[in-house]
């Protein structure tokens, strides 16, 4: 569906359209009787303003398919229905088409590649009208979104177009994202006496999984669980990610819900074949080949009631990517283990595992 909206009374008209798992910014730069004054509001006369800039913001990513396939269609119960309801409410600010906060900046084509102009703004919206004053030239346009409630992210060294990125909280452990993260990079070349349209798409950046475990009748005083094998920072311009040698073990949250356990993480995307990640243009981009390697996995330790813990590593095959939701199933058994039924997972198990490593609480 197409939508158009008139702003002001002589500087065009933008037009967005929705596309399919990105969110779609639409930059306008206008003709040169526009370029080099400024404006106050959209709502008052335009015919002097700099560049119109409007937000149409759809997001769509495969929550609901993952949901649907893995919790309502394979499960069927009426507690993994609640399972499937609690991720859903969990995951509500992840995996979102509501953009809290944007982040804009356009860089100098030339030389270090220094920021040339800068906005930021509170859109609590998934659309809404700025209008910025560009004067005529190319620029690199850089943007991030949802940053501003996230802790455990900050868009950091963005100066200069080559180095600006999305660094995360450094620690040998560390807490969940509490945002969607979405990011985009367009070239822009601005005309003089030309009405011309700038499609950006913003991107997810970061992804979630979750590990629903069935205790069945083994006893435990306690579950705690652990992802690791993300990236730590994503270099906006490159569209690549980091990966540390000893990537940080990222804290699950736990929903309970009836006598199952379920952790869910929140965080940057795993590696693939190539070692970096280009963000994900389309739901069938996660449709992936399992490597001959694990790429990320689930650290579960399992308190039994004479305190001996057992330790199973869960390690996948697949790689977990950007704007992307997994759910694995699995079940507590004798002396802790815990087993799945996915071939895609190698599994290491520890019995009277004495730990090392240290957990801020």
């Amino acid at each position: 569906m197409k939508r158009y909206r008139t702003i002001g009374n002589g500087c065009g008209r933008a037009m967005a359209s929705c596309c399919k798992g990105v969110w779609c910014l639409v930059l306008s730069a206008l003709s040169s009787l526009c370029l080099f004054t400024s404006c106050n509001t959209i709502d008052e006369d335009m015919s002097d303003c700099g560049s119109t800039v409007t937000y149409d913001l759809t997001l769509v990513t495969n929550i609901n398919t993952e949901i649907e396939t893995q919790l309502e269609t394979e499960l069927s119960t009426e507690v993994e229905l609640e399972i499937a309801k609690r991720l859903r409410e969990y995951l509500k600010n992840i995996f979102t088409d509501h953009a809290h906060d944007v982040n804009l900046s356009f860089y100098d084509t030339d030389g270090e590649g220094e920021r040339l102009h800068h906005d930021e703004h509170i859109m609590d919206a998934n659309q809404a009208s700025y209008t910025l004053n560009l004067p005529m030239r190319e620029y690199m346009h850089l943007a991030s979104a949802n940053l501003v409630n996230n802790k455990e992210v900050s868009l950091e060294d963005d100066k200069l177009c080559r180095t600006s990125m999305l660094r995360q909280v450094e620690g040998d452990t560390v807490k969940n994202h509490t945002t969607g993260l979405f990011t985009a990079r367009q070239p822009m070349k601005v005309l003089e006496g030309i009405n011309q349209q700038f499609k950006v798409h913003l991107y997810m950046a970061n992804c979630a999984a979750a590990l629903i475990l069935d205790p069945r009748s083994q006893k435990v005083k306690d579950v705690k669980v652990f992802s690791t094998g993300f990236a730590t920072r994503f270099h906006i311009n490159d569209s690549t990610y980091y990966y540390p040698a000893n990537p940080p073990m990222v804290r699950t949250d736990e929903l309970r819900v009836q006598n199952q356990r379920v952790f869910c993480s929140v965080n940057f995307p795993s590696k693939e074949k190539d070692d970096t990640r280009i963000v994900i243009e389309d739901a069938e981009a996660f449709d992936a080949e399992a490597g001959d390697v694990s790429l990320w996995s689930f650290d579960v330790q399992v308190t039994l009631v004479d305190g001996s813990i057992t330790r199973t590593m869960l390690n996948y095959k697949n790689p977990l990517k950007a704007g992307q939701l997994r759910v694995a199933k699995g079940w507590i058994g004798d002396d802790g283990v815990v087993y799945t039924e996915d071939s895609e997972v190698a599994t290491a198990v520890t019995l009277d595992w004495k730990g090392g490593l240290v957990i801020n609480n």
